[in-house]
């Protein structure tokens, strides 16, 4: 009988620490997911910051280079569908990511656009507004890229342990998903030529 009761809350015991670590599991993962969706919304506002200060830069440089509609346009059109793409953080997938990559992209290039015609107008460069503009873009510029690097480390933080034995028994039992990463636009890594 002893011998029985030994068994028996051995066999309770190892069941009752397998629970503790099934919670203790769950609650690492969630925290881990909750820091990366908190991540993605900073990601999210620091787009949003250069989203907001299109229109200004836009309507500094309409006063000066009337005669490039196009351009202006180009930038106003880009902005427009890149604020139309949203992503719920806790549905992020590596296609919805590619998306939201593309739309900020072409807002990049159309901004890359609109700061080369700036360079036909000696008078808009010197143009106090649009030299704080500008620097205020840049510093943007600059945000984003510290925001998606840290939103990257934070989606690798996640998806390494739900990859893991045993935590991906976990990760798979409450569908738990890897976290896909920024990436870098194509064609980035070929340096661009510079001609004098």
């Amino acid at each position: 009988m002893k011998k029985n009761q030994i068994v028996l809350l051995s066999v309770l015991g190892i069941i009752i620490l397998g629970i503790f670590w099934g919670i203790s599991s769950y609650n690492g993962i969630i925290t881990l997911q909750e820091n990366v969706n908190s991540q993605w919304a900073n990601v999210e506002s620091q787009y949003q910051r250069r989203a907001d200060l299109i229109p200004n830069l836009v309507s500094t440089v309409k006063g000066y280079a009337t005669h490039e509609s196009s351009t202006l346009e180009g930038v106003v059109a880009a902005r427009a569908k890149a604020t139309q793409v949203t992503i719920d953080p806790k549905n992020l997938t590596p296609e919805k990511l590619q998306e939201f990559q593309a739309a900020q992209g072409q807002v990049s290039s159309a901004l890359g656009k609109l700061l080369m015609i700036t360079e036909n107008y000696p008078d808009l460069k010197a143009n106090q507004n649009f030299l704080e503009l500008q620097s205020q873009l840049e510093g943007t510029e600059n945000r984003i890229a510290v925001e998606r690097s840290r939103f990257n480390e934070l989606a690798r933080q996640f998806n390494i342990p739900i990859q893991r034995f045993p935590r991906s028994f976990i990760a798979n039992m409450f569908g738990f998903k890897q976290k896909p990463y920024f990436e870098a636009e194509k064609g980035s890594q070929v340096a661009p030529t510079v001609k004098f």
